[in-house]
């Protein structure tokens, strides 16, 4: 490889990679490193540029060059002010340099307050922190489960709330944990919770808010929501509803407690509410209203026991839904705005999966060849998480360089977007299917690196999967022949690709999904590619959806001249 190469694939590159010698001199650099750091150019010294432990970074460069495969480390880099920029980095020795002196290059992320290993490490932290009330939580139980029969029965109940609030992986989830096992923990008629949404789950935008997750069973502190209780005339069996009113208060018989710290009931009121602050990790949560009965008073240890469980859950969830929507954004920020291609309808669609797990590395994307020939593409990268939506960023953005070099030859392309995956992902693997229609004769040629056959779906109704061309997963085996196939899309036709999420399921073969999907073409007739999409997507609302899933979808409005 050149220098230019190295240049022109790095350059759509959203990271900063950088190519240095041996002796620390830059040779390349990619756009992104120049941006972030202007001094950052090629013939410029990182000895120079980096903080003044020479030592240190005479080491990393030495461990880099013994290494064939991206090694970690660290920098620090001074900008033109003088003041140093954190940089933690992978390096290894360019095997592909020539040149008379061994060269590293290296892949550098910045350490700030948006690093999102920052935000899984606060997230590991309160998992450690949630995980070790649990033990304390069960070393309780041991203890009454030698106690008298009544002590048995609080520890059961006990146990229900925090083997419910351990599943709850989202705030909605752990406000309905809450709703339906914690009054009979606590010996109460009912609970509220009133929350600060945006301590919980910090607010990515104007319509981003914990209230359409959570629903209407809580009082939300930061936008003056509360949930609707019906009124209910007072007595023996009158209760609160599933949460208490908007001020976080409420008895049985519509008293209040006067007490500021939520301890000391209404004088003559035949309840006593409680009101604790949830806190955790330092923030404070909201609060948690508990209406008891006229019964013995509450032990307190085990009511702040519960309320620091529930406060800890809460937690939990909200950095966890906070992340899962961070990186659902950004792999949505990453798929394209489709072309408009006159004589063609076309449309695509991604839906993450049902059950919150992270986002994956699904993509798809539509090339203009040239006035007679379009490129398709879609894959998955093997996994879900941060780093498999920036892996398909990258791997997105590499093909689109790829395509305009060999845009008409699907092997070619899949060759060298292997290439590209060892190279910069090494350990990673991806499916993957392109295709090039010419639109003229309506041919199809195609190549498939482990990825599901597209399905082309006649005007009829009936369907076919183009289902050759098939070869190993990109990055797993070296050296593949990937061998191309054709087929022919007439005028009325669609073809649709997906990824795997749309027809796995739990517990199903994968052919059972396949048949759904061609039992679901022949009632496709006359739609639009958009339209088409959403019926697929849609096709099952109510199953267990493992995985995301993306949609491609190509119809031929009328014959080509």
């Amino acid at each position: 490889m050149s220098l230019d190469l190295f240049r022109a694939i790095t350059k759509l590159l959203p990271h900063p990679v950088l190519l240095a010698t041996a002796g620390g001199r830059i040779l390349a650099v990619n756009t992104a490193a120049t941006r972030l750091v202007p001094e950052l150019r090629a013939g410029a010294d990182l000895f120079a540029l980096a903080d003044e432990n020479t030592d240190g970074l005479r080491g990393h460069l030495g461990h880099w060059l013994r290494s064939g495969d991206p090694l970690p480390g660290s920098l620090k880099i001074k900008d033109s002010r003088g003041e140093l920029i954190p940089f933690r980095c992978h390096g290894a020795r360019a095997t592909w340099w020539t040149g008379p002196e061994p060269a590293i290059q290296l892949h550098l992320t910045r350490l700030d307050h948006t690093d999102q290993f920052v935000a899984l490490s606060q997230q590991v932290r309160a998992l450690n922190k949630e995980m070790a009330f649990r033990r304390a939580a069960e070393a309780e139980r041991e203890h009454l489960l030698v106690a008298e029969q009544t002590g048995r029965i609080r520890l059961n109940r006990l146990y229900r709330l925090t083997a419910a609030l351990a599943a709850a992986a989202t705030p909605a989830a752990v406000v309905e944990a809450v709703h339906d096992t914690a009054p009979a923990a606590l010996g109460a008629r009912s609970v509220g919770l009133a929350l600060h949404s945006e301590r919980l789950v910090p607010s990515l935008g104007p319509a981003d808010s914990l209230r359409a997750a959570a629903g209407d069973s809580w009082t939300d502190l930061d936008h003056g929501h509360a949930p609707t209780v019906p009124e209910q005339a007072p007595g023996p069996d009158a209760t609160t509803g599933r949460a208490g009113r908007a001020d976080g208060v409420a008895s049985a018989d519509g008293a209040h407690s006067a007490d500021t710290a939520g301890r000391e009931a209404a004088p003559g009121s035949p309840a006593r509410v409680l009101r604790l602050p949830l806190e955790a990790d330092g923030l404070s949560l909201g609060e948690l209203t508990i209406d008891h009965d006229g019964g013995p008073p509450p032990d307190e240890a085990h009511v702040t026991a519960i309320a620091q469980q529930i406060a800890q859950a809460l937690r939990r969830a909200g950095l966890y839904e906070h992340e899962h929507r961070l990186a659902e954004r950004l792999q949505r920020s990453l798929l394209p705005v489709l072309p408009v291609i006159d004589g063609l309808d076309v449309a695509g669609r991604y839906a993450p999966g049902s059950d919150l797990v992270d986002v994956g590395g699904d993509w798809y994307d539509i090339h203009v060849l040239d006035g007679d020939h379009i490129g398709l593409t879609i894959g998955d990268v093997a996994g879900h998480g941060l780093s498999e939506a920036t892996a398909m960023g990258q791997i997105s953005a590499a093909l689109r360089g790829i395509v305009l070099r060999h845009g008409r030859r699907p092997g070619a392309v899949l060759a060298e977007l292997d290439h590209f995956l060892r190279a910069y992902h090494p350990g990673r693997m991806a499916t993957a299917c392109y295709l090039v229609l010419h639109r003229p004769s309506g041919t199809l040629h195609y190549a498939r690196a482990g990825h599901l056959p597209p399905l082309l779906i006649h005007a009829d109704g009936s369907s076919s999967f183009l289902d050759r061309a098939l070869a190993p997963p990109l990055g797993m085996v070296n050296d593949v022949a990937y061998t191309e196939s054709e087929a022919r899309i007439a005028a009325g036709e669609t073809l649709l690709l997906f990824t795997d999420g749309l027809v796995e399921r739990r517990g199903e073969i994968l052919d059972a999904g396949l048949d759904r999907l061609t039992g679901l073409a022949r009632r496709t007739a006359g739609l639009s590619a958009d339209e088409l999409c959403e019926v697929f997507l849609h096709h099952q609302p109510s199953a267990d959806k493992p995985d995301d899933c993306a949609l491609l979808a190509l119809r031929t409005t009328r014959p080509e001249a």
